[in-house]
């Protein structure tokens, strides 16, 4: 018996449609997955079932939910929620109360669901947490970790239903694994019906029984996740699934370049705030690390969250200062924050959320402008001439320059965040999770480009991911980190194949299995 059956539903906003003439079944006890771009429905099909779609949308068609309408009344609604339905969502530092500990807030949950039978410590260990995370703050936790608790919290209810939407965008390779193993574990002990919203087709393959692949609104192609994700047929569903395999770019030989960045036994280290702080050694974020980089080389650092990537990166881009330490670009030596300033055009930063990395008052010409502001030197007539010639680059028009960032995909974004980055004209391109935010078919597209202006402008890449089949198919070079220090470097083809550190052995374990 079908568990949540959805007739012709339309969601129009102003009169456009969002979602158009959707129909789907979901059985009880399944893990169904919902795939597509951005913009596909897939969110908006998760609201409408758990009846939070927002006021300016008007839905048509029906939901029906264990056989029964859903209610029409909120406070019904609102009771159906809470009782049967649980929600994880995409990001937990944002879904979770920053001045509450983790146990109030699952304590919370179980109060609304009115659970006097369940407690907190049993559901976090349920999720694979020890108690003892009760008395943490969420700032206190890994993005794992929050994962978890956003876990147990759907729990709290003991819900016939959870819908993820998104859980593991944002996880490390072993921290998505196991996240993806603990739902389907859950789901299986429980009986429980799962929704799982993702733009991972290897996520969504591994996790659920039967797709649907959404287009535009509209439901392009639905059945048994093997034959709808590994035999295709329709040529959209193809074209997501080609975009999940990268081919590596051709070998080139960099040893007769000169070293454009030496990094000698740096060390980043942070003081323990707290009571009882002046006990315990400083948390060594970037432990002794040195390597080199050569001009045009693309090299790659990788690693779990939390083990130094960003801040080894921060400390580069003159963003933070050592400890202890010492950074060369093209000769000039530096700290950090010390980086003279007429070298700060030499390196530039792309962020990882091509959402939140532009200032939405700005236009996107004068968000592009910024960066110039280390070339003084630079006539009006020359400032000009490199913002039309940094977004061209990109492949977007110089007419866009008089937009602001609302009006553009999240493609385009980062497409422009790149122009901004290379508006300087610079040496070293410091690139944090470049594509981890983008859907499939926009990564290569954006992977693409990176490769492009690379030969283009003579760039030199470091290229911070937990994505490995990227990594693999862009770096000349890898370098593990874990915990502060680099623990294995080589080339993506000899390291991933044999792995010496169990860090590269668990990340190469991980690894969901190819769709073709």
């Amino acid at each position: 018996m079908s568990l949540v059956e959805i007739e012709n539903l339309t969601i129009r906003f102003g009169g456009r449609p969002a979602l158009s003439g959707l129909s789907l079944e979901i059985a009880r006890g399944e893990r169904f997955g919902i795939v597509g771009e951005s913009g596909s429905g897939k969110s908006l099909t998760a609201l409408a079932i758990t009846g939070l779609l927002p006021d300016a949308a008007e839905a048509t068609g029906t939901i029906r939910f264990d056989g029964k309408l859903l209610p029409t009344d909120e406070r019904a609604m609102a009771a159906l929620r809470g009782h049967r339905i649980g929600i994880v969502f995409q990001e937990p530092m944002t879904a979770l109360n920053p001045l509450m500990r983790i146990g109030a807030q699952i304590d919370e949950a179980l109060d609304l669901a009115d659970s006097s039978t369940r407690e907190v410590a049993a559901l976090l260990q349920e999720v694979g947490l020890d108690s003892s995370h009760a008395i943490r703050f969420p700032h206190q936790l890994s993005g794992g970790q929050r994962q978890r608790v956003m876990i147990a919290m759907a729990l709290a209810s003991d819900p016939d239903l959870i819908i993820a939407d998104e859980p593991t965008s944002a996880l490390d390779v072993i921290t998505q694994r196991r996240v993806l193993n603990l739902i389907a574990e859950i789901c299986d002990r429980r009986q429980m019906t799962l929704i799982f919203i993702s733009h991972d087709m290897r996520a969504v393959a591994a996790l659920c029984n039967r797709v649907a692949v959404l287009k535009a609104g509209e439901l392009v192609e639905t059945g048994p996740t093997e034959d709808v994700l590994r035999r295709p047929k329709a040529a959209y569903t193809q074209a997501l699934v080609d975009a999940t395999q990268m081919a590596p770019r051709a070998n080139h030989d960099l040893s007769d370049q000169d070293l454009l960045l030496s990094v000698e036994g740096v060390t980043r280290a942070y003081s323990r705030n707290g009571l009882f702080s002046r006990r315990q050694p400083p948390l060594m974020a970037v432990n002794d690390v040195s390597f080199d980089v050569r001009r045009g080389e693309v090299l790659a650092l990788v690693g779990p969250s939390g083990c130094g990537k960003t801040t080894l990166a921060r400390v580069i881009a003159g963003l933070d200062s050592v400890t202890s330490g010492t950074m060369t670009i093209d000769g000039t030596p530096y700290h950090g924050a010390d980086l003279p300033r007429e070298k700060r055009g030499d390196i530039s930063l792309v962020f990882q959320d091509p959402f939140g990395s532009f200032n939405p008052r700005l236009t996107i010409g004068k968000s592009l402008a910024e960066p110039l502001r280390l070339l003084p030197k630079l006539s009006p007539l020359d400032r000009e001439q490199r913002l039309i010639e940094a977004i061209e680059s990109v492949g977007l028009d110089a007419s866009m320059l008089t937009r602001y960032p609302h009006e553009f995909s999240g493609g385009q974004r980062q497409r422009l965040a790149i122009a901004r980055a290379v508006v300087t004209r610079p040496r070293l391109v410091v690139l944090d999770e470049p594509v981890s935010a983008l859907d499939v078919s926009v990564r290569g597209a954006v992977l693409d480009l990176l490769a492009r202006l690379q030969s283009q402008f003579g760039l030199t890449y470091l290229i911070i991911s937990h994505d490995l089949d990227m990594v693999a198919a862009m770096a000349d070079r890898v370098m593990v980190m874990e915990a502060g220090r680099i623990v294995e470097a080589g080339s993506p083809k000899t390291l991933f194949a044999d792995p010496r550190h169990s860090l590269t052995k668990a990340l190469m374990a991980a690894r969901l299995p190819d769709l073709v």
